[in-house]
């Protein structure tokens, strides 16, 4: 069903999968404008954007292969532009906002440019973009202000503007926001870069409509939200009927933090599912809050990601999902409350929503990961102009109930990497002296979670600023159906010459000078299934590939490895094993 009724006649199938596809490729073209039009590290390199293409309602037709948490919270956004602008839209008119109160944002870095499309001279889509700008003010560099107690400090509040009328620039938006970010030129081109994805988008748009006309093709977006929903209905319906609770935990913030918590509630109900956050904690003065836009675009990711990739990923597949979520709690921030670095709590809400879907649908989800992508920060000026280095540093997966967890890959909530060394290097004045994974980091299971990853940076100039967003010391991944936790995360100053251990999300920036070193280690991904349930070939071949040690094979997995190179000593592991209760029948251990 359509939102106003059944959409009229039977689609063709095949014309259906052709305009969705068609659809697809806008969006993803719209991705690749961007990646190499960009001009910041943030944005061309780490990936921190998102394109999607939408119908004229504001609903999402089709999304970028970019990054969920940011896809999900579109519709919102689009229906407060509809009412702010209903009957005021016009051909080349741009579109800028990034408010959570007045826009339906998300935070203040993400900012939005949304261009409406015409064709016959009907409003017929939106070409709509967000990206994560490297500053937009505030009281720190960067505008991920951990330590922020409400959003006045957190930067620039830009409600629904047009940035571009009729064609013609806003020059007073245009100077506003030059003049108070501090990397005004880095802003303004990947503004630029957003509107030129949305160009894209507008003329390939205008050539389907040429193509199949306006009548055939609103009539196919209507079919292919009622495609995906009911795709979507019959993938929910799969999955048991029942109650699915699960709790976890931010770390929490500064020098002495407090754990917050959050707690999930999952009810399946035929083709229905209502995720509901109440029991989780209430917001807190720091930036860590969520506004609801963004909780319902991280529980749509984490339930899409168990549906059939055949789902189209458009407004419909999201019409059987409830959410709900306490007005002035983590997950839904009450005004003027500070939303600065609500990132991390949305891979913590994804993360929180699969320990509750694994007690459903065991072999879809993994155990739990790194935490998702940790933001550290160096920034200071360099002779009389900012700089502002920030990037997302990827992590690992846990284990699967199949397979081991991946090292080095985006949690699932944020498709993003890592600024390649020779970009940092050539621009800032910081050395990366370190870069890799740790050995015995993964948490122990029948497959292991992922490994840590070490990110070492140097400022090899000058004085700068540092801060960091990261998570998982108190609370380390933890791993499922008997798999162990993974290792903690670090954050180290100097830690060969005068160690300072910083918290895992610092409130205050912390002062370095030249020839500081900032270590950086992520947490390891969680187990799945028993350690000593664990293949022993498996184990002789991470100890050959330096995954694990050799004492941790012993300790961790009950395991003796003699030999150079490394073989399984059958007698010792098999006494060794039945000694810890399990039987070596249920294995093998011809890993010679």
């Amino acid at each position: 069903m359509t939102e106003h009724g059944p959409a009229t006649n039977q689609p063709d199938p095949f014309l259906l999968e052709l305009i969705r596809s068609s659809f697809d490729a806008i969006a993803d073209q719209m991705a690749l404008i961007m990646l190499r039009t960009a001009h910041s590290g943030i944005v061309r390199d780490t990936m921190d954007y998102s394109t999607a293409l939408c119908d004229a309602k504001g609903r999402t037709l089709a999304q970028g292969v970019t990054n969920p948490v940011h896809l999900g919270s579109f519709y919102d956004a689009m229906q407060c532009v509809l009412r702010r602008f209903d009957g005021d839209f016009n051909g080349g008119d741009v579109f800028i906002f990034n408010d959570p109160y007045e826009a339906a944002g998300q935070h203040l870095p993400d900012i939005y440019i949304v261009k409406p499309i015409f064709f016959a001279g009907q409003l017929v889509a939106f070409a709509t973009t967000v990206a994560h700008h490297s500053d937009v003010g505030g009281m720190v560099p960067g505008s991920n202000a951990i330590g922020s107690t409400e959003i006045f400090q957190e930067g620039l509040r830009l409600p629904i503007l047009k940035f571009l009328e009729r064609g013609v620039p806003v020059q007073p938006i245009w100077d506003i926001i030059r003049l108070n970010v501090r990397v005004p030129d880095d802003v303004m081109g990947d503004l630029q870069a957003q509107m030129a994805a949305c160009t894209i988008c507008e003329r390939e748009v205008e050539e389907l409509y040429r193509r199949y006309g306006g009548d055939t093709l609103g009539a196919y977006v209507e079919h292919l939200h009622d495609y995906a929903e009911q795709l979507a209905r019959s993938q929910i319906a799969a999955i048991p009927d029942g109650v699915y609770e699960f709790s976890d935990h931010l770390d929490g913030l500064g020098e002495n933090p407090e754990p917050i918590a959050l707690h999930v509630k999952i009810t399946v109900r035929g083709s229905n599912v209502v995720v509901d956050w109440t029991g989780t904690s209430p917001q807190v003065p720091g930036g860590v809050n969520a506004p609801l836009p963004f909780t319902k675009a991280a529980a749509y990711a984490a339930l899409r990601s168990v549906m059939s990739a055949a789902v189209p990923n458009c407004h419909g597949y999201t019409r059987p999902i409830t959410v709900v979520a306490p007005l002035g709690s983590l997950v839904n921030v009450k005004y003027p409350g500070p939303c600065g670095i609500k990132g991390i709590t949305g891979y913590r809400m994804i993360d929180c929503l699969f320990g509750a879907l694994a007690k459903a649908v065991p072999d879809k989800v993994a155990a739990d990961n790194s935490g998702g992508a940790t933001l550290p920060t160096i920034a200071g000026y360099e002779n009389g102009k900012a700089f502002v280095f920030c990037e997302t540093v990827a992590g690992n997966w846990g284990a699967a109930f199949d397979h081991d967890g991946q090292d080095g890959v985006a949690h699932m909530g944020a498709n993003q990497t890592n600024i390649p060394i020779e970009m940092i290097e050539a621009r800032f004045p910081v050395r990366i002296e370190q870069y890799g994974i740790i050995t015995d980091t993964g948490g122990p299971g029948t497959f292991r979670g992922g490994l840590s990853v070490i990110r070492e940076y140097r400022l090899v100039r000058g004085e700068a600023l540092l801060m960091v967003r990261s998570d998982k010391r108190a609370f380390p991944p933890h791993g499922l159906f008997g798999g162990h936790e993974g290792a903690p995360s670090f954050n180290i100053v100097n830690p060969e010459t005068d160690p300072v251990v910083l918290p895992v999300m610092t409130t205050e920036p912390y002062s370095i000078k030249q020839g500081d070193v900032f270590r950086h280690i992520m947490a390891g991904g969680g187990g799945f299934g028993e350690p000593l349930s664990r293949d022993p070939a498996r184990v002789v071949q991470d100890v050959i590939e330096e995954r694990i040690t050799i004492a941790g094979a012993e300790r961790d997995y009950g395991v003796v490895i003699v030999g150079n190179p490394p073989l399984v000593d059958q007698e010792l592991t098999r006494r060794l094993r039945q000694r810890r209760g399990i039987s070596c029948n249920a294995v093998s251990i011809d890993a010679s």
